[in-house]
């Protein structure tokens, strides 16, 4: 499967695709689609920014 780091990425985070999706402003079915091909490691760093964002700022006190 590819773009196994990135999806594993984003389980380990407790996080969803269509949350990332939703923070890097495009739709959950294009992003599920745009996971069918090896992502460039731009594309993956931009997607990490986002897995951290919302880890960070997921928490409520």
């Amino acid at each position: 499967m590819k773009n196994q780091d990135i999806r594993t990425e984003i389980k380990s985070a407790g996080l969803f695709f269509w949350q990332i999706a939703d923070a890097l402003g495009m739709n959950d079915g294009n992003f599920s689609r745009k996971l069918r091909h090896e992502l460039s490691e731009e594309e993956k760093c931009r997607i990490r920014e986002a897995i951290k964002a919302l880890r960070e700022g997921g928490d409520c006190a």
